[in-house]
């Protein structure tokens, strides 16, 4: 389990193709600090395992269902990635419930400057509409934010100077493709009222 709270920017380093699978290496100096073999670290939000990690490297398996569901078979040498660790027992848990399960992909459409905050705005998958409300949470490429505006195929963020600088969401530009999860809770809340 994750909170969405980004730890570090990290950068692939190399994409090793598999048959049916990526080995993924990404350079993580923090993440890796106590990072050992079957650890999870949420890579723009998808949950991988780690299975090696070397000088402030590590690497992770990508499953086709993983590359099929979220955007990471796009990724290059040199990529930017929001890293998390899993949560450790007895920590603070700000942000929300995050599992590192990516439930779809989204695009950029716009961004809109303001002087202290940026609404940035993204298109959402039909599918995925039923869950996402405003002021309800949702984590867009690992990192949890909250809805500031929900219309006929989009929901909007308002990014503070924080989330900006410390996590990839200040490099985003219209067009980009993103990771969503939307809230766990919402789902098993619509489990439960259809029995």
């Amino acid at each position: 389990m994750f909170t969405g709270l980004v730890e570090e920017i990290g950068v692939v380093e190399e994409l090793e193709q598999l048959d049916d699978a990526v080995r993924i290496a990404v350079r993580a100096p923090k993440v890796t600090e106590d990072a050992a073999p079957g650890d999870s670290i949420a890579v723009d939000g998808v949950c991988l395992t780690v299975v090696d990690s070397v000088d402030g490297t590590f690497t992770a398996d990508v499953m086709r269902e993983t590359l099929d569901r979220s955007r990471l078979g796009t990724y290059k040498a040199g990529s930017r990635v929001n890293l998390e660790r899993a949560l450790a027992a007895g920590q603070r848990m700000g942000g929300h419930i995050v599992q590192g399960h990516v439930d779809g992909v989204a695009e950029v459409v716009s961004r809109t400057p303001s002087e202290h905050w940026e609404v940035v705005r993204f298109t959402l998958p039909e599918q995925l509409s039923r869950y996402v409300v405003e002021k309800g949470s949702i984590a867009v490429n690992g990192t949890s934010l909250t809805v500031s505006a929900v219309g006929e195929g989009y929901f909007e963020v308002s990014l503070i100077p924080t989330t900006l600088r410390e996590t990839t969401a200040g490099a985003l530009a219209p067009g980009d493709l993103v990771n969503l999860e939307v809230d766990i809770v919402a789902k098993y809340v619509e489990k439960m009222v259809q029995g």
